[in-house]
């Protein structure tokens, strides 16, 4: 498995390279960059405290059903659903109150930013674990 700092290490990443993405597309949608900016911020260090959890409850589930944290296209497929679900119900509401949206607009722009994280997360984590391979050790 990978190591606490090696974690923190992907959870950093893949925050600051999604929230530099988001930021660039909701502005050019139109929305305000500095609210985007707070709201992705805020968001970030949400789902930056989720990602560690989730990826580490999943590598550890992983260990102990399947014997290793060697991710297959199905189970890359799994985790990033299972991760982009995780934090779904979490942020509707509260991007429809800051983004002074109805629930539906709020609804549907998060949508929009799960299905971007679905594949930013597969292509993410497929490129992390070729450049930071697992280590053959479990820790």
């Amino acid at each position: 498995m990978r190591t606490r700092l090696d974690r923190i290490r992907h959870a950093i990443l893949f925050e600051i390279i999604g929230l530099v993405a988001i930021m660039g597309v909701l502005s050019q949608l139109g929305f305000e960059l500095g609210h985007v900016g707070v709201m992705g911020v805020l968001f970030s260090v949400v789902a930056t405290g989720w990602n560690y959890v989730y990826n580490l409850g999943f590598d550890k589930y992983m260990l102990k059903k399947m014997g290793s944290v060697t991710k297959t296209t199905f189970i890359r497929i799994v985790h990033s659903l299972g991760f982009e679900g995780g934090l779904l119900f979490l942020t509707i509401p509260f991007m429809a109150w800051f983004l002074d949206l109805s629930l539906w607009d709020a609804f549907v722009l998060d949508i929009g930013m799960v299905v971007f994280y679905l594949f930013y997360a597969y292509g993410y984590n497929l490129a992390y674990d070729k450049i930071f391979p697992v280590p053959m050790t479990t820790q």
